[in-house]
């Protein structure tokens, strides 16, 4: 799906005053680096560089706000290649049209994507176009696909890691044959999906791991998965994975948020906007993880939990395209085609609804009780009602004017 929204942190981009020595925040410098790939250059680019992250863009236009768009998106990648100095990155730029052919090569089709090259593997940048959230996304690509675990208080960190997909194994080594595989199954999912190993037999044992065994876990649930007839390869890894790949309830990340929205269900979403630092909205949320865990078999049900506080660029778009307010907890089925949404009625922040009647406003949506095509006829019904009256006041008029006309006979 092209992007059609630009999103810049302007922290970064309009910083100019002398900060106090440690927080400088970076601004361009003018120095150019990033480069127009062709296939003239590109197996040179390629050897320099351990990793690539390539802006695939139309030909610019004479449009002078399509050109203002294409400068600031270079700007964004010009920062993010400065901040990013001291990393093998490279940053480069193809034109569609002008580099047809080797786009064609890279099996690039989608204008306007990001896209990052490393080793045999081509991964789409979904998220938000942002130097910020750019630059953390590629600093957590050139890490290693697996994290070690080797202590307790290394395992608390990982039980706090609760509103993202996480997987964890217990293997002999790292020469194992069966964490080699696991390894290998993490590069397709990084750095999407979290991948943690211990090797150690205190922390699998607190952990509940057998020898060669990986848990999975969902989001906001208590209880791992153990995927099951161990031990793996890496196929069945990645299988397993994808198809657990949409949680009950998932959090919308401003790093991959793009993908997570093209991921609807018969194409709706069930959304949920919730601040986590704000007292009701933290009541909100663990009131949406109890509604979660309690129906986690159905596959039918996936919400997306957005924090407004983590999209400040689009509070006031939501807003205005939803009719809510956003100060307050809402949920809502939402229509992905046209943005035609209908949210539940929650009047007061101080009674906001129990799981039971969250889950009994969620059963009426899955079956189709409650839905944005009903709220379209009743738009419908209110035009035609409108066009009735004033056919019906038309029809007066022309009886006054017959009438009139007799009078005057």
């Amino acid at each position: 799906m092209k992007r059609t929204h630009l999103f810049i942190v302007g922290l970064y981009l309009l910083s100019s005053c002398q900060a106090e020595e440690g927080l400088n925040f970076p601004t361009y410098d003018g120095k150019d680096r990033v480069v127009s790939l062709t296939e003239k250059n590109f197996k040179q680019v390629l050897k320099k560089y351990s990793m690539l992250c390539l802006y695939y863009h139309e030909s610019v236009s004479s449009d002078k706000v399509a050109q203002k768009q294409f400068q600031l998106k270079e700007i964004v990648l010009e920062l993010v290649a400065q901040v990013l100095e001291h990393k093998a990155i490279g940053f480069v730029m193809v034109d569609a049209k002008k580099e047809a052919k080797l786009a064609k090569k890279l099996g690039f089709d989608e204008e306007g994507s990001l896209y990052i090259l490393k080793g045999d593997r081509t991964i789409e940048f979904d998220g938000e176009f942002a130097a910020d959230v750019l630059v953390e996304f590629l600093l957590d690509l050139i890490e290693d696909p697996v994290e070690i675990i080797n202590s307790k208080l290394e395992v608390q960190a990982f039980e706090r890691i609760e509103d993202q997909i996480k997987l964890i194994g217990f293997f002999k080594s790292e020469d194992s044959e069966y964490y080699k595989a696991f390894e290998e199954a993490a590069e397709h999912f990084q750095p999407y999906i979290k991948f943690f190993a211990t090797f150690d037999k205190g922390v699998a044992k607190k952990l509940s791991l057998k020898m060669n065994e990986v848990d999975f876990y969902e989001p906001f649930m208590d209880e791992s998965i153990a995927i099951p007839d161990k031990p793996y390869t890496e196929e069945e890894i990645v299988e397993f994975v994808k198809e657990h790949q949409r949680p009950t309830l998932r959090r919308l990340r401003p790093e991959d948020m793009f993908e997570t929205w093209e991921d609807d269900l018969n194409g709706i979403h069930i959304v949920a906007f919730a601040e986590r630092s704000d007292p009701d909205g933290y009541e909100f949320l663990e009131i949406l993880k109890q509604v979660a865990r309690d129906n986690t078999d159905n596959p039918d049900l996936s919400i997306v939990w957005i924090d407004p506080d983590d999209f400040p660029l689009l509070v006031a778009y939501w807003e205005k395209t939803f009719k809510i307010d956003l100060f307050k907890p809402q949920i809502g089925v939402v229509n992905v085609t046209d943005a035609d949404s209908v949210w539940m009625e929650i009047p007061d922040d101080d009674d906001l609804p129990t799981a039971e009647e969250l889950e009994d406003w969620i059963e009426d949506v899955l079956s189709g009780k409650i839905n944005t095509e009903d709220d379209d006829n009743e738009d419908g019904d209110d035009e035609d009602d409108d066009e009735n009256e004033d056919d019906d006041g038309n029809d007066s008029d022309e009886e006054s004017n017959d009438d009139s006309d007799d009078d005057d006979e």
